[in-house]
């Protein structure tokens, strides 16, 4: 036996399940690596000394604890990049956290989101005409990249003409969320790119907010003001960074597993379109069934014990969010797709797509409105959709999702 053979044979299954769970090629299906990291105990060694957490409970305990800090995770997997992720409330802790969400959601109220429901409507009615029209379409870009680039560029005030730039950038950013070990030096080099170009394009559109402001969100987030306190320009890029990146990227994988999961799920597709009202529902099933983020990373800022494991100050974990999701001890049947799981009066448990305590979603809201605006109109409108092909998804880890999505679809 070759050294490399030996060295091949010494590789546990759990150690195979960490490189899979990763893997570009198994994007498709990282399901069944959970599986693994889960049944091998709460707590499994990943990579810059870190552990991996696959478990319901131990995550939930964990994403609830203020004494775990979020602040730490561009160190922790940028920690050897050559450009600096502009800073956000996401990556801080009070009380800088609670001064600059409290400043946000100022400008980002529910009901700013509420107000956005006739625009959602009428934004998916328009698309699904054009997508019914044309028959067979690439549904991310007929219906899951326009729905929320529209909404997130119209509410901060970005012209039309510079969407689909927003859209590039984002979209290099977005990549560029994966631990640095994970990604090429062209992808390395594309991020670099893109947070300059974010910086300097919504960097003008402050200045131009500053001077006139608008009834948009980039104005109310110039002019909000907490005690007297503002926001710096460093922190309000960084703020616009998440709204685009959280508001636009995620929202897409979203839409684009609902419909996957809808079409693999036919019993599923049918009891939605004889009771459109499942619509709500259905998109906490879509968010615990196939989540947009799957993980996210925690450090120790104390002396912290979760299921019998000690963690000194210090000590990092990543929270396998997905994983967590499908957790049979937590969930019943867990890898299947039931659109009634989360209706009222039925007992299951929150699932932690959007995070849970300081670090919960801001953009939930929106995320749910445009979601529970496509599952309504499609209940409502589509009589079949047909998957064309496999999908190929992108290499990406932290913000999963399909590159493409060809399907056929069929009125009523």
């Amino acid at each position: 036996m070759s050294s490399d053979q030996a060295a091949v044979s010494e590789v546990t299954p759990v150690q195979l399940a960490v490189v899979e769970s990763v893997a570009p090629h198994l994007r498709h299906n990282p399901y069944d690596s959970y599986e693994v990291l889960r049944a091998a105990g709460p707590f499994v060694p990943g990579p810059h000394d870190t552990q991996l957490v696959t478990g319901y409970a131990q995550a939930q305990a964990i994403l609830l604890d203020p004494h775990w800090s979020h602040a730490e995770e561009p160190d922790l997997l940028h920690g050897d990049s050559d450009v600096e992720l502009p800073g956000s409330f996401l990556w801080m802790e009070p009380p800088d956290h609670t001064r600059l969400r409290g400043l946000v959601g100022k400008a980002f109220t529910a009901r700013t989101v509420t107000g956005l429901t006739e625009r959602a409507h009428t934004l998916v009615e328009d698309l699904l005409t054009r997508i019914l029209a044309a028959g067979e379409v690439d549904l991310l870009e007929a219906l899951a990249y326009p729905l929320p680039l529209t909404l997130i560029c119209e509410l901060l005030g970005v012209p039309p003409e510079a969407h689909e730039q927003v859209r590039l950038m984002s979209a290099g950013i977005a990549r560029g969320l994966d631990p640095d070990l994970l990604l090429s030096p062209d992808e390395l080099a594309a991020r670099t790119t893109a947070v300059h170009e974010f910086t300097a394009f919504f960097g003008d559109l402050v200045r131009q907010r500053r001077e006139a402001p608008r009834a948009d969100l980039i104005s109310a987030l110039v002019q909000a003001e907490e005690a007297g306190v503002r926001l710096t320009h460093s922190e309000l890029i960084g703020t616009l960074l998440i709204l685009v990146v959280a508001g636009h990227e995620t929202t897409v994988n979203l839409i684009g597993n609902g419909v996957l999961a809808l079409i693999r799920n036919p019993d599923q597709f049918e009891r939605l379109r004889a009771d459109p009202e499942l619509a709500g529902p259905a998109v906490d099933e879509v968010l615990r069934y196939d989540a947009p983020v799957h993980l996210t990373t925690r450090t120790a800022h104390a002396e912290i014990t979760v299921a019998g494991r000690t963690f000194a100050p210090g000590d990092a974990v990543i929270v396998m969010m997905a994983a967590a999701n499908r957790d049979p001890a937590a969930f019943a049947d867990p890898d299947r797709f039931d659109i009634g799981r989360y209706t009222p009066g039925r007992k299951t448990e929150r699932h932690l797509s959007f995070g849970l305590g300081l670090h919960y979603c801001l953009g939930a809201p929106l995320a749910r409105l445009e979601m529970r605006e496509v599952l309504h109109a499609i209940a409502c409108r589509v009589g079949r959709l047909t998957l064309l092909e496999e999908p190929p998804y992108r290499p990406n880890v932290v913000v999963r999702g399909m590159s493409e999505l060809r399907v056929r679809v069929e009125g009523l």
